[in-house]
């Protein structure tokens, strides 16, 4: 799967499944577009992929705010002529007892995560939907859309919307000839991988934990040209934990 020539944004492409995303799509011959907040972290990866003789631009963006989101998507276009594929990846974490999570608190996870996967998929349409070949769009989503631990109601909310409203936009997009997927990450290590123990990767029917680049992999399928018959679905991505029944002894 070549992707040479593509224009690829990545939201929240600083760090972790983002970082490795970016990387790998770079990696394939993409111009990538790098959005982030964190400004170190997106100037250091960009740089990382243009000495490894890849193409790469960051823009700093709150995707949150509608004209960061706009903005995004016009420097895209204007650094290299085309929008191809979005990977809606940019959310935060929010874990607090519904007794005490606040109404800003909860906002400011349904705006950064929920409310900027619509915003970006729409601008980025607009663009996809002069090409020739359409586009692609990929929201990542989570496992935690299907099952949760205490304390996870405002991201589980997000992440559940984010698999209801990419196959709304699938059919929305169909007819422009844009391709709209989720992928549910399970345990995705972005830390030392190293410090994981046995039985972390005992959870899995895979029998280890996940990688940024297992996402980054799954990312790919989904939007390769050859494979513009998939849209609409939600690609769990999770070594089998999902569906590992577990009894305590």
């Amino acid at each position: 799967m070549s992707f040479s020539n593509k224009t690829v944004i990545v939201t929240g492409a600083g760090n972790g499944i983002g970082k490795g995303i970016a990387l790998l799509y770079a990696d394939r011959g993409a111009n990538v577009v790098l959005a982030d907040m964190d400004e170190k972290a997106g100037i250091e990866t960009a740089e990382r992929i243009n000495v490894q003789g890849g193409k790469a631009i960051f823009v700093h963006t709150d995707v949150r705010q509608e004209a960061d989101i706009v903005e995004l998507m016009e420097t895209a276009y204007k650094a290299y002529g085309q929008i191809d594929i979005l990977i809606n990846n940019a959310g935060k974490g929010m874990f607090k007892s519904p007794y005490e999570l606040t109404i800003e608190e909860w906002d400011d996870v349904i705006n950064t995560n929920l409310r900027s996967v619509f915003l970006g998929s729409r601008e980025a349409a607009k663009y996809m939907r002069k090409n020739k070949d359409g586009g692609s769009i990929v929201n990542i989503a989570s496992t935690r859309a299907i099952m949760s631990e205490p304390n996870s109601e405002a991201y589980a909310a997000t992440k559940g919307a984010i698999v209801a409203i990419t196959h709304a936009l699938a059919a929305s997009f169909g007819e422009d000839r844009i391709t709209v997927n989720a992928i549910s990450p399970g345990w995705i290590e972005t830390g030392d991988y190293a410090k994981l123990s046995k039985a972390d990767h005992e959870q899995h029917f895979s029998k280890r934990v996940g990688k940024p680049d297992d996402i980054a992999r799954a990312c790919l399928y989904l939007t390769a040209k050859e494979n513009d018959f998939v849209t609409g679905i939600n690609l769990v991505v999770d070594g089998g934990m999902t569906r590992k029944m577990i009894y305590e002894e």
